[in-house]
């Protein structure tokens, strides 16, 4: 079972730090999320070319994430994240400038393989700022239900967020992408001044020595990661899930207002708040079921399979509400495995090629998005979005093998803090087991 580590004052100063920049930085990211398909849709791009431009956002993800993870793990993962804000502020303010002009699907791409490049020097700097800073606190405890936490702060801002994105889009479909600019650079003057980096020494690099530098770095960061077994099984999971869901969250958009019958902007920003609330609600559960789940890829396996048959229901039901309850059930899934996920890596992760496995397992799950949405772009494009989903929740089913896998490693990551390899909770396709616990016999059914 998972066991509370009392958290030190300044761990827990620290945390409450990472929750208000990543909650700012969900909110401005968020605030576009609801409208972004139909905002592409009114710059002129057909259906298909608007996956190929969420394609290229991943595509940029997928070619950056080594690159900037290797900057964090250099330069300093505080610089790393100036830096995101920065590029996603005036890349944001370019796709508005786009629209204005009538670009066309290739200056949209560029600029998505650009967003991409700010949203990675984001997503492997963040979390190894918080864990390096936790460790040289004092803090050794479990990771998960401060990951939880996390999520679900983001998942309150993307409820601001998409909600009034939604309502704001219904006034012009531009100003949100004004709004999250705004909301960045804010942000931007906020961490400059109180963010720092704890637990890790920035190295200054000669200018010369760089390239080579990153390459070192870079290679053993994706050394570790990709040799790990367990680390590699997950990444390829999530690959095939997060593949398919990048599709699955721009094509809900167009699929639910046909649902319904109706051209309403701001229904697309409650969906998306909806979803919102569904994850928070999986990163609330995560505390709860960690108290008697001995194992996190328990977690992994059932989330999944909830995952997969909400995604083929959606495509199944011809109806708007039906359609947006099973999306919401896929969406808690989704905030319960990723927490623990979270956790999971970290746990595995040295902090020397943090920041790197973490963007090289960013970078692989771009590769998934951008396979994603290309193919089930095209597919229901030519299909329908019915069919689309019903094919995609059966491609993500692929990923539970694998998890079953990452569960035969029986890794010590695998393992809540106080749960020993006999003592776990039971599993789909797994008969209950009895353990051992503090010398008292369980019969876990």
């Amino acid at each position: 079972m998972a066991v509370t580590t009392l958290m030190p004052v300044p761990a827990a100063r620290l945390v409450r730090r990472y929750y208000m920049y990543g909650g700012i930085y969900t909110l401005a990211a968020s605030i576009i999320w609801g409208v972004n398909t139909l905002f592409l849709l009114d710059a002129g791009l057909s259906i298909s070319e608007v996956f190929l431009a969420n394609a290229a956002w991943a595509a940029g993800t997928m070619v950056f994430e080594i690159p900037t993870g290797v900057v964090a793990d250099t330069v300093g993962r505080r610089i790393s994240f100036l830096l995101s804000l920065v590029v996603l502020a005036v890349t944001t303010l370019v796709y508005v400038g786009l629209a204005q002009v009538g670009g066309g699907l290739v200056a949209f791409a560029v600029v998505s393989v650009l967003i991409g490049l700010g949203f990675t020097f984001y997503s492997g700097a963040m979390e190894a700022w918080l864990v390096d800073g936790l460790r040289f606190h004092g803090y050794d405890g479990e990771l998960d239900q401060v990951f939880s936490r996390g999520q679900m702060i983001s998942g309150a801002a993307m409820l601001l967020g998409t909600v009034s994105g939604g309502l704001l889009g219904q006034i012009d479909l531009a100003i949100p992408f004004l709004v999250r600019s705004g909301l960045l650079l804010v942000l931007l003057v906020l961490a400059f001044v109180g963010m720092h980096d704890l637990g890790f020494e920035p190295r200054h690099v000669p200018l010369r020595e760089i390239p080579a530098e990153a390459v070192e770095i870079g290679r053993a960061g994706v050394r570790f990661g990709w040799h790990h077994r367990s680390l590699r099984l997950l990444m390829l999971a999530t690959a095939v899930q997060m593949g398919v869901f990048a599709w699955a969250w721009y094509a809900w958009q167009p699929y639910f207002l046909e649902l319904l019958g109706q051209d309403l902007v701001w229904v697309a920003g409650v969906v998306a708040a909806l979803l919102a609330i569904a994850m928070m609600l999986g990163n609330g559960i995560v505390g709860i079921v960690t108290r008697w789940c001995g194992r996190r890829t328990t977690l992994f396996l059932w989330a999944g399979g909830v995952f997969s048959l909400a995604l083929i229901g959606v495509g199944v039901v011809d109806s708007f509400v039906p359609a947006v309850a099973l999306l919401f059930l896929g969406g808690v899934a989704l905030g319960v495995q990723m927490p623990v996920r979270q956790a999971f890596v970290h746990n595995v992760v040295p902090s020397e090629q943090r920041a790197t496995v973490v963007s090289f397992d960013s970078m692989i799950s771009g590769g998934g998005s951008v396979l994603g949405q290309t193919g089930l772009g095209a597919f229901s494009d030519r299909q329908g979005f019915s069919a689309g989903y019903v094919v995609g929740g059966l491609v993500t089913l692929l990923a539970m093998p694998l998890l079953w896998l990452v569960r035969r490693q029986r890794d010590d990551s695998d393992f809540f803090s106080g749960s020993r390899p006999e003592f776990t909770c039971a599993t789909p396709g797994v008969p209950a087991i009895s353990g051992v616990d503090g010398g008292v016999t369980v019969d876990v059914t």
